[in-house]
C-alpha cells in the first residue's frame, strides 16, 4: 500500500513514517509539506493512501480534500479534534488526533485495508495482510488469521484463542471485529466471536471448536442461521 504524507510539520513526517516502516505492506511514495506540492504529485502519479493535515500553509487539508475526484483513501492527521464532523462528512477513512500512538495509527490503517479489498469485506486475502499486529504484554505481536479460534470478549480485554496459543489484548470486541475479514469471522455472542472454518459442531445454543464450546447468543440465533446457510 502506497502512501502520501502532507504536513508542514517535519515531526509528524517522522512520527508517520516511523510507524509505517513497522508494517510490513505499506511504502513511502513521497512526502509533501503543503497541499499544492501534493497537488502536483498527485497529476502525474497514484497512491492508495494519504496521511492529511488540516492547518497547512497555501491551501487547508479540507480544501484540498474537495479537489480530488476518486481519490486515494484519506487520513486526516491534526491537533484540532473540533474539524471531526467535517472530516467525516468528507468521508475520510479516520481521524487521528495528534499526539497519536502507535496502536491508534494501527486501527487506523486496519480500517484502510477493508475499505481497499476489492475481493471481499475486512482484511484482504493478500498474503501479506492475513497478519494483524495486535498490542499484549507490553509489545506487538504479529497474529496470524489462520490461527485465530476464537476471541471471548473479558471485561476491558480480549482473549484471543489460537491454534498454539493465547493472547490477551486491551481492545473492546467491537474493535477487534473490525480487524477480522468479514468472510472468515463472525460474532455469535456478545461476548464471542468465532472462526467459521474451525467450528466443528453447532448443537443447540452451543458451537464446538475443539475442546471449547461457545455460547450462541439468543440475539444472534437468526444472524448465523443466515451467515451459514443453516435451514
Amino acid at each position: 500500500m502506497t502512501y502520501l504524507i502532507i504536513d508542514d510539520e517535519p515531526i509528524a513526517h517522522d512520527i508517520i513514517k516511523g510507524y509505517a516502516v513497522l508494517l510490513p505492506n505499506m511504502q513511502l511514495a513521497k512526502q509533501c509539506y503543503d497541499a499544492i506540492e501534493a497537488l502536483e504529485y498527485l497529476r502525474t502519479h497514484s497512491v492508495d493512501l494519504i496521511f492529511l493535515d488540516l492547518n497547512m500553509p497555501k491551501l487547508k487539508g479540507f480544501d484540498f480534500l474537495r479537489t480530488l475526484q476518486n481519490g486515494p483513501q484519506i487520513i486526516v492527521t491534526t491537533a484540532h479534534k473540533e474539524h471531526a464532523l467535517t472530516g467525516y462528512e468528507l468521508a475520510v477513512v479516520d481521524y487521528l488526533l495528534k499526539p497519536f500512538s502507535f496502536e491508534r495509527f494501527l486501527k487506523a490503517v486496519h480500517k484502510v485495508n477493508q475499505g481497499k479489498s476489492t475481493i471481499q469485506p475486512g482484511i484482504s486475502t493478500n498474503s501479506e495482510e492475513n497478519q494483524v499486529f495486535l498490542y499484549s504484554d507490553k509489545k506487538y505481536t504479529q497474529v496470524n488469521l489462520k490461527d485465530i479460534l476464537f476471541v471471548e470478549a473479558a471485561g476491558n480485554y480480549c482473549k484471543l484463542v489460537l491454534t498454539e496459543d493465547q493472547l490477551l489484548i486491551r481492545e473492546k470486541i467491537s474493535d477487534v471485529l473490525d480487524l477480522l475479514d468479514a468472510k472468515r469471522f463472525f460474532q455469535v455472542h456478545k461476548s464471542f466471536i468465532v472462526a467459521q472454518n474451525k467450528i466443528e459442531t453447532i448443537q443447540g445454543n452451543r458451537i464446538q471448536i475443539r475442546e471449547h464450546q461457545i455460547p450462541i447468543g439468543k440475539s444472534y440465533k437468526n444472524q448465523i442461521k443466515e451467515y451459514l446457510k443453516l435451514s
